[in-house]
């Protein structure tokens, strides 16, 4: 379900950008705007960015081999960061390239009425793309609010999507205005400034998407809430008297790896530990469907405290 989620706000992002950049291109053509050129550019990033989205999609759903033990999930990650990556060197470099450049050799545009055509338009198609992201957002954001929402999400694709598009919407609005304010006092300084501001726009939106993806990138575990509940499932099973530690770690949005070490009572035999083992795994995977892996440790709490120190020792740094 979550995988079909994406999916669409893919293919609605996709369409949109798809069919707005090239009017978008053929307006700066006969305009000579130098904030719809930026806009141009940004909408075919953005098309290729969709792209990039459905191939890591795609590759991220290889399964497990001998290479790759825990499967290829993480992959989806590496391109959600690429995207980040791309918006930035290509969106905002270009932009503000194309504003500076027209700051230096100003000039003025033509049939400024076409530009309003196509940025309404272009709104239109933005409009409902955003709306398709953010409505899949909001089923996935829960009791936190948005930023916080973005912050624990696991699910680049949504937020990537949901990112591209608000700054596609600003966007449009600082074109708008500064192609609106040129015509008005006559000075095409204002369209350069709006190609800027675009770019700085694309810049900072690149910067949040690269840090939320790093995150993801080199591993974020479950929510503390999600953990504490699972280590009160492990409690209720009879025969364990504590649970040690239990490590999370999200190898892709719909796919966990659960590590828990049990203290479990001396007096059970080694067969009713594997049971209690067993069912307890049959209890989360039920509870949390995308915990795919789990691994159960068998340890004293005694012994659980020693590796902890000699972690600590050493640092690490043990071959």
């Amino acid at each position: 379900m979550a995988l079909q989620s994406s999916k669409k706000v893919i293919y609605a992002a996709l369409a949109g950008n798809g069919l707005i950049a090239i009017t978008k291109f053929v307006a700066a053509a006969l305009t000579g705007s130098s904030a719809m050129l930026s806009e141009a550019i940004h909408s075919v990033v953005d098309t290729g960015n969709q792209g990039l989205l459905l191939y890591g999609m795609k590759r991220a759903n290889r399964p497990a081999d001998d290479t790759h033990p825990f499967g290829y999930s993480m992959e989806l990650y590496f391109w959600s960061f690429l995207v980040a990556i791309l918006i930035f060197a290509i969106g905002a470099g270009i932009s503000i390239y194309e504003g500076v450049s027209k700051l230096i050799t100003p000039h003025t545009t033509s049939d400024p009425y076409i530009n309003y055509i196509v940025l309404a338009a272009a709104m239109v198609f933005e409009g409902a793309a955003w709306t398709v992201a953010f409505r899949e957002f909001r089923k996935t954001k829960g009791k936190y609010g948005y930023f916080e929402a973005v912050h624990f999400s696991k699910d680049p694709i949504v937020f990537t999507v949901l990112f591209e598009d608000t700054a596609a919407m600003l966007g449009l609005i600082v074109a708008f205005l500064g192609i609106f304010l040129g015509e008005i006092f006559a000075d095409p300084t204002f369209d350069a400034l709006a190609s800027i501001v675009i770019g700085l726009i694309l810049a900072a939106t690149a910067a949040l998407l690269a840090y939320e993806c790093k995150g993801l990138l080199i591993g974020e575990g479950m929510r503390p809430e999600t953990i504490e509940k699972i280590k009160a499932s492990a409690l209720r099973m009879p025969g364990v008297e504590r649970v040690n530690e239990a490590l999370t770690m999200h190898l892709g949005p719909q796919d966990v790896l659960l590590t828990i070490s049990l203290d479990f009572d001396d007096n059970l035999s080694a067969g009713a530990v594997e049971f209690c083992i067993s069912a307890l795994e049959d209890n989360i995977r039920a509870e949390w469907p995308n915990i795919r892996k789990i691994f159960v440790e068998a340890q004293s709490w005694s012994a659980h405290l020693r590796s902890q120190k000699n972690l600590e020792t050493d640092g690490g740094k043990s071959p």
